[in-house]
């Protein structure tokens, strides 16, 4: 018989995970949820794994579907790997009306990678989502936690050779 791998939270992740909870009444640990999966993310190197989406339900003390469910309906929760940067490009309606599938096309070119794929140098994830909730800037994309509207390819081709000459750290390079 296969044993499971039981994972508990960080220090850091828990005090955190307890400072939100503090916003709703004691028997309410299920609002904690967003919270807590997106902190789990970000110190796992931006995704989930069924182990630490355990590890999230034990603390909360709910159930383990529930946080299966929240993880897997939002685009913000990642349950693999993804790049460096990641890049959300709305195709919904107004997107699509206004050009999106040209922008995803040139960006699948530019960054020599598929839609829900990571690059070869794990730089990028690109990836089509359903709405981002910016129609009247459509189209639109998300990366990281910035939002950029309006695009054009030109706009697409200035925001990625903003990101190539930032170092690692955000620092800029050269000019």
């Amino acid at each position: 018989m296969m044993e499971l791998k039981t994972i508990s939270l960080s220090e850091t992740v828990r005090k955190h995970i307890d400072q939100w909870l503090l916003r709703y009444p004691p028997n309410c640990k299920q609002s904690g949820v967003f919270e807590a999966l997106r902190i789990v993310q970000e110190e796992n190197n931006g995704f989930l794994t069924t182990e630490l989406m355990d590890a999230v339900a034990d603390y909360l003390s709910i159930p383990k579907i529930s946080v299966y469910e929240v993880a897997t309906f939002y685009s913000l929760y990642h349950l693999n790997p993804v790049g460096k940067r990641l890049i959300d490009v709305c195709t919904n309606i107004s997107c699509s009306l206004n050009g999106a599938e040209k922008i995803l096309d040139h960006l699948q070119k530019r960054l020599s990678v598929n839609v829900n794929e990571t690059s070869a140098d794990r730089a990028w994830t690109l990836r089509e989502v359903e709405c981002l909730g910016a129609c009247t800037g459509a189209p639109v994309c998300q990366i990281g936690k910035k939002y950029y509207e309006s695009l054009t390819i030109e706009k697409v081709d200035a925001i990625l050779d903003q990101f190539k000459n930032q170092n690692t750290d955000g620092t800029h390079h050269g000019k």
